[in-house]
């Protein structure tokens, strides 16, 4: 075969393979590297840890997108417990359900639930979103018999406690990855955790690094896996950490030159550098100064010139630029740019009704997420361990029927509540949707609602008022509303 043939059959072969896989002047830059995911985040992760806390100690965009992620996520009233336990006749039991709920919200007081006394269950549940945001994982021990009515409360562990560099195959088959120990299936077992801070260089007068074993059936290790067999957590600002940087050092330079081009400086000039005294006063390199006033003129000698100097700053790009960033950074974070830079200038209904809309799905997702790897885990120890206090009047022999509750988060209204008022009274009508369906959008429980409804009447009962509206009441074919009527 010739040479050319063998070339031109080289060439062929190559087309026919991923281009982004090809190596050649392109994309001779773009460097990867083949590794687990346990590989590329052990030498990473204290890194990005204290890169990610730095800017959001230092950056009001970051410090932004947090208070996002906790109003839309976690809300004013937090992700709230509805207990769903039904009898053998498959009836509620509403004895049961509100004994379970009031003295989960008792427990979820300030000072109870969690360790040091510090912090409510809503105050938990806000640090957790903060510490996923910046730190990528969170620890949380449980602790049985604790010191309250309930024995059982919370110790929120700073992530740093966790070692990272403990790497090592133990006897019995177990093997500790980043102080994570898992058995064969990768299961975690235990926890090793520092007894004191490793970096609490101010306070502490042992920099001695003890470690103590915690068994996994008492710790809640929460972070997003990206890949399978991922044994360690990412911080969310991760993707963005670079934009984030360049853009804060560029603002800082926009903002220099733009004071410099206020100013207006300039520079004398003569043909031997000499003949200017100003006002007498140097800058240190035996350069003459004059300090000027607004509205003043001075006359200069013979043979001396005035050469300004103006910058100018900001430049017309300067805008342009900033939210061609800025958009980049709300994309890799998952949020709308118009919330990450309180920005409404030039925006639609239809669009600013498509990116809420994506914005609220991932804002669910997140609520589920914490639903299921926090709430979860935290109330069922919680009501094994209610139940052996005997605060609740509950048989342990049935503690499976009493594990059927759910998680509500803070609900979305919809930028026109009487569209949304109309659609959910349509979709009701026809069956499509249940009443259920409605208050979990706003956040609450049918049987919440329908409580609170009958206590307003029975209110108004006794005061003798009488109101223009009655809830479900019987209506009148001329009083329901048609879309044609809209």
């Amino acid at each position: 075969m010739a040479w050319y043939d063998r070339f031109f059959k080289k060439d062929k072969i190559n087309k026919r393979r991923y281009e982004g896989a090809l190596i050649d002047r392109l994309r001779n830059d773009f460097v990867g590297s083949t590794q687990s995911a346990d590989s590329e985040i052990r030498f990473s992760i204290r890194k990005l840890r204290d890169r990610c806390r730095d800017l959001h100690r230092n950056n009001a965009y970051v410090k932004r997108y947090v208070n996002l992620l906790k109003t839309n996520i976690i809300g004013s009233m937090g992700i709230k417990l509805q207990a769903q336990v039904i009898d053998q006749d498959k009836s509620p039991d509403f004895v049961a359900n509100a004994q379970i709920e009031r003295n989960f919200t008792d427990w979820s007081k300030k000072g109870i639930c969690s360790a040091d006394g510090r912090s409510s269950f809503l105050d938990i549940q806000k640090l957790v979103i903060e510490n996923l945001a910046i730190d990528g994982e969170v620890l949380i021990q449980m602790l049985p018999n604790a010191k309250n009515d309930f024995g059982f409360s919370l110790n929120v562990i700073d992530i740093d406690y966790l070692d990272e560099e403990k790497n090592e195959t133990l006897r019995n088959g177990n093997e500790i990855r980043m102080g994570v120990e898992m058995d064969a299936n990768r299961k975690p077992v235990a926890y090793h955790v520092f007894t004191k801070h490793p970096y609490d260089y101010n306070f502490s007068n042992s920099l001695r690094r003890e470690t103590r074993r915690i068994l996994a059936d008492n710790i809640i290790h929460i972070y997003l896996q990206e890949r399978p067999y991922q044994s360690r957590g990412v911080p969310f600002l991760a993707p963005v950490i670079t934009q984030l940087k360049q853009l804060a050092g560029y603002l800082e330079s926009e903002l220099v030159a733009s004071r410099v081009s206020a100013s207006k400086m300039g520079f004398f000039t003569s043909p031997d550098g000499e003949g200017y005294t100003g006002d007498g006063e140097t800058s240190g390199k035996n350069d003459r100064l004059m300090n000027v006033e607004p509205g003043t003129f001075e006359q200069l000698p013979s043979g001396v010139d005035f050469k300004t100097f103006d910058p100018n700053h900001p430049t017309q790009q300067f805008e342009a630029f900033v939210k061609t960033i800025l958009r980049q950074i709300a994309s890799g974070l998952n949020v709308p740019y118009n919330e990450l830079a309180n920005d409404l200038e030039g925006v639609s209904y239809s669009s600013l009704r498509q990116s809420v809309l994506e914005a609220r799905e991932y804002y669910k997702y997140m609520q589920k997420f914490m639903a299921e790897h926090l709430l979860e885990p935290v109330y069922l120890k919680w009501l094994e361990m209610a139940i052996m206090k005997n605060k609740l009047n509950l048989p342990m022999a049935k503690f499976d029927k009493f594990t059927r509750v759910r998680f509500v988060g803070k609900g979305f209204s919809w930028i026109d509540p009487q569209r949304e008022a109309q659609a959910n009274v349509l979709l009701l009508k026809n069956g499509l949707i249940s009443v259920q369906d409605v208050q979990q959008n706003y956040g609450r429980d049918t049987e919440d609602l329908y409580a609170q409804l009958q206590a307003e009447k029975n209110l108004r009962t006794n005061f003798e008022i009488s109101a223009s509206y009655e809830p479900f009441g019987a209506m009148s074919q001329d009083n329901i509303q048609t879309p044609e009527d809209d």
